[in-house]
Order: structure tokens, then sequence, then C-alpha cells
């Protein structure tokens, strides 16, 4: 298939692949040494150590750079990209997760004294800022070693 030959190729595009399986890979052996079990929803859940959205865009934006040259418009383009990525996985996304947790401690509250149905919210969308380094170093080793 040449799409997939293309892709295949293509040293940004393998970059940020192979970060992010690296990410989650580590995410899932750190969840199954710390929860001695194995969770299916590792496998594309949210949150946790290291980041795989900082690692992903770390990794395109320095394989660009390699690639096209850090002058380049395209560098300029990733490195934005990934500068806003970054603030919101750790910004955004996490300052929600703790609304969550908020909201699901009400619903609980609502739920023993008044008998409501409970369905809780998702608590974990975000990063510590030591999870988004963590994840950028994955990316800048991983970038450099496929490089």
């Amino acid at each position: 298939m040449p799409i997939l030959k293309a892709w295949t190729s293509n040293q940004a595009f393998m970059s940020w692949l192979v970060a992010c399986l690296v990410s989650q890979g580590i995410k899932i052996l750190l969840g199954m040494v710390r929860q001695r079990r194995f969770d299916f929803r590792w496998l594309i859940g949210t949150g946790g150590m290291p980041s795989t959205h900082a690692a992903g865009v770390t990794a395109l934006s320095l394989a660009v750079g390699l690639e096209e040259g850090f002058h380049s418009a395209l560098f300029a383009v990733a490195i934005a990209f990934t500068i806003v990525t970054l603030f919101d996985a750790q910004g955004v996304r996490r300052w929600s997760g703790r609304q969550a947790q908020v909201l699901n401690r009400l619903l609980e509250d609502m739920y023993f004294k008044r008998r409501m149905r409970d369905s809780r919210v998702k608590e974990l969308m975000g990063h510590t800022p030591i999870e988004v380094f963590a994840g950028m170093g994955v990316g800048l080793v991983t970038a450099l070693a496929l490089h």
C-alpha cells in the first residue's frame, strides 16, 4: 500500500507514533507494577505518567526541526502546536479533572442523602507538570533515536 509506505518513511510521523507508543507502554507497565493487574482502560486512557500528548508533540516538533531545519516555517508551526498542547495537557485538562473530583463528591453526597442515581464524572483527564516533562523527555529521546 503506497499510503502505508509513505507514512512509515515519514520521519516526523514515525517519531510521533513511536513516542506515543513508548509513552503509553510506560504508563501500562507502571500501572501493572503499582496495581499488580492489567486494566484495558490503560490502553486508551488519558492522564498518568508520562504524558503521551507531551511525548508525541515533542517528538514531532524535534523531528520536523531536524528534518526541515529549525529556521523553517514548518518547525515554527510544529513548535507552536507543541506549546499549546503542553499547556493544555497540564493546564485546562488537569483543572477539568479536579472539577470532576469535586462534582463526584457532590454526586456521592446527593446519592447517599436523596437516593439519586449515581453517575460519576471522569476525573483523570490531565497531567501534572512532572508528567508533562517526563513525556517531553520520552519525545526528545525517541525523535533523536529515530533520526
